[in-house]
């Protein structure tokens, strides 16, 4: 985890070392980010709510409809300065944020003043989940193998809901997740082939190294 201000690459603070590819690249889509991570229709429902509120406590207060309607108006600008700044927040972090998949890690780049890069290379991913939300974009979040420590305040809104104690990364409302995640679970199986296809290697070319040291002190 590192800040940084130059990338050679979209989303990426250097090259990719020799070997390495890059499977796909996107970003979260910012409404359905303002709505699962910002909450913005609980926000507007809450002050609805509160305009009636008002709206029934001065009537039965024996305000008149001017003083009523005042009332009424202040609420309604809070609302819509409140509901505007978030979506304006959404949308800042949906363009500042770009998600990688490459033939060996998970890359996150986040952050509207102070970017952000983030790695997480795939032996530290133990698995990884998929919800899709029914307007087709979904969340992937990454379950971590147990040594591997990362920070749920650091990571928000890039992480997933109330997992504090064990946070886990999430790509967050990507469009055509069930794809996304084809790509992430099959780079995953060819790394996790891939390694123990080399640990078989390396045991075999112990075993050989012991055999022959056998066959010499004999």
């Amino acid at each position: 985890m590192r800040e940084y201000e130059f990338e050679p690459i979209r989303g990426l603070p250097e090259h990719l070392p020799p070997g390495e590819e890059m499977l796909w690249q996107g970003a979260p889509r910012w409404s359905a980010l303002a709505r699962r991570a910002f909450h913005i229709r609980k926000v507007a429902v809450y002050f609805a709510i509160i305009l009636v509120w008002r709206i029934f406590a001065d009537l039965s207060a024996g305000e008149t409809t001017g003083e009523v309607v005042v009332g009424a108006l202040w609420i309604t600008a809070l609302a819509l300065v409140s509901i505007g700044g978030l979506l304006l927040l959404a949308w800042a972090m949906a363009r500042s944020t770009v998600y990688t998949i490459t033939t060996r890690r998970l890359v996150m780049r986040f952050g509207v003043a102070l970017p952000m890069i983030v790695n997480f290379p795939f032996a530290q991913i133990h698995s990884a989940q998929m919800k899709r939300h029914r307007d087709e974009t979904g969340d992937i979040p990454i379950v971590l193998v147990a040594s591997t420590r990362t920070s749920y305040t650091v990571l928000w809104p890039h992480v997933r809901p109330w997992h504090f104690t064990k946070p886990q990364p999430m790509l967050r409302a990507i469009p055509d997740v069930a794809r996304v995640a084809g790509i992430l679970s099959d780079a995953l199986n060819r790394y996790l082939a891939q390694s123990e296809k080399g640990s078989e290697h390396a045991e075999a070319g112990t075993d050989d190294r012991t055999g022959s040291d056998a066959a010499l002190t004999s």
